[in-house]
């Protein structure tokens, strides 16, 4: 049976989007594959279709839980009962059934943390897979924005004899990144594919500001008089409380979104969004990797993100629909030292190192240091990974080097608020890519009309008159201010 034949019986396509066949074939043959797909260009097909012509299991190794969930909701709609997710969600008795009858399940995705565990590592080991999938791929690498452990640890797990190809899945990368999950993954002389990571229908437009507090007036009155949906990033889960709520204050149905809520508040918010029943979110990054939005017509960085890879990834989640939206860029000068805050704040210091050695010399467990409140939990995990692998020194140097990267990351972000030349242009070439086609409103410097991107909000009816559960929700949340 033909490719083409796969795709329209399991998936009801005629024709495959650019990039998926030809990673497809080279899965197929049996190679490993990195494949770098702008978001909405259908990577979780790359790995849905092998599932059927081979029909053996397909591993997904999955960053987030929530990406996760939504991954295995979307099969299930497409009426694949065959699927599960392995992680922090299940009980033992769950985690129990789910290995022993493991071998029945088609898709199975998996976090790294769980991926590591003896238990289920033995487990895959006894199974005959098609596929292995690395999805987020970028995350694997020592200098990506989500810098994970566990996720470099994943090439010594797959690594095993007469192992199936190898999928790593991301929407960017930059040549370092590209590397880095060649390497880490232990790839075989993996076949590369790389789309443009141009998105012409998002139209860039940066702002500045003389004030911090200018930008939040700005926002306010931008959302109340433009229409969503759309999402506003900031850098502190207290902002995205604040700004929500002045957003509610003002009829405008939003929500805050961060990693300090509970996993169920951030699902709900995530579905009401999802379903349209909120126009805005206000989050941090926590919020976006593998939603599965078409119809987001605005993003709006309050803050600088903190890397270029961030902020291509937030913009990416605009336009999936192909029709016009715009990223909106705010900055006041000083935004710079605080994403060089934000990007070190989880980085281990020289002086962790030492107090690492000295319970490791004193027989005591390394792990105290966070248990009682020495350092943060991912910041140990960093510490913890590299000091079993290389000396105090090397550690030491391999910090400082890394916080010299992520300064470095900053300052390229800096670039593309500063220049006078093409936003779009700049932000391409950072990925190692040229701008192939000029388009109209492209970029605030090369002139963007706003009005024909973006339609005028209608006033919603008199609070008074509202009965949805927009309206009483509204009501009872300023009642108990």
């Amino acid at each position: 049976m033909q490719l083409e034949q796969y795709l329209q019986q399991y998936f009801g396509y005629e024709n495959f989007r650019p990039g998926q066949k030809e990673v497809l074939e080279q899965l197929i043959a049996g190679k490993d594959v990195i494949a770098l797909l702008p978001t909405g260009m259908g990577k979780s097909l790359c790995y849905q279709l092998p599932g059927y012509v081979f029909d053996k299991s397909v591993l997904i190794i999955s960053p987030l839980l929530s990406l996760m969930q939504d991954q295995v909701d979307q099969l299930k709609q497409m009426g694949e009962k065959r699927v599960i997710a392995l992680n922090s969600f299940l009980t033992p008795a769950q985690k129990n059934y789910a290995l022993h009858f493991l071998h029945e399940y088609r898709f199975i995705f998996i976090s790294p943390e769980m991926l590591l565990q003896p238990q289920v590592k033995a487990r895959l080991a006894s199974l005959e897979l098609s596929l292995i999938v690395a999805d987020e791929a970028h995350c694997i690498s020592q200098w990506g924005y989500d810098f994970r452990p566990d996720y470099l640890r994943i090439g010594e797990v797959i690594q095993v004899t007469n192992r199936p190809p190898v999928l790593a899945l991301s929407a960017t990368a930059t040549t370092k990144v590209l590397h880095d999950i060649d390497h880490y993954l232990e790839m075989e002389s993996p076949f590369i594919y790389v789309h443009s990571v141009d998105r012409p229908n998002i139209h860039l437009v940066k702002k500045p500001f003389a004030i911090k507090e200018d930008k939040l007036t700005w926002i306010l009155e931008h959302v109340e008089k433009t229409t969503g949906p759309g999402i506003i990033y900031t850098q502190s889960r207290e902002k995205t409380e604040r700004i929500s709520l002045l957003l509610l204050q003002r009829g405008i149905s939003a929500a805050a979104y961060h990693a300090g809520k509970e996993m169920q508040d951030r699902q709900f918010i995530q579905h009401q969004f999802l379903s349209g029943q909120l126009d805005w979110i206000v989050a941090t990054n926590a919020f976006g990797m593998g939603i599965h939005k078409n119809n987001v017509r605005q993003i709006i960085h309050e803050s600088m993100p903190s890397t270029v890879a961030n902020y291509m990834q937030e913009i990416g989640r605009a336009g999936r629909d192909g029709k016009d939206a715009v990223a909106f860029l705010l900055y006041c000068e000083g935004d710079e030292q605080y994403a060089k805050f934000i990007v070190s704040e989880d980085l281990p210091k020289e002086f962790h190192v030492d107090r690492y050695t000295r319970y490791v010399a004193n027989g005591e467990q390394p792990s105290v240091m966070f248990s009682n409140g020495e350092i943060s939990e991912v910041s140990f995990r960093v510490l913890n990974y590299w000091m079993e692998r290389e000396d105090v020194e090397q550690v030491k140097k391999r910090l400082v080097n890394m916080q010299m990267a992520k300064f470095e990351e900053v300052m390229a972000m800096m670039k593309i608020v500063e220049t006078n030349a093409c936003m779009r242009e700049l932000l391409i070439n950072y990925f190692g890519q040229q701008v192939e086609e000029k388009h109209e409103n492209c970029c605030s410097n090369c002139g963007v009309e706003l009005s024909v991107l973006l339609q005028e909000r209608v006033e919603p009816k008199s609070q008074n008159q509202m009965t949805d559960w927009k309206g009483r929700l509204q009501q009872i949340l300023l009642r108990n201010l």
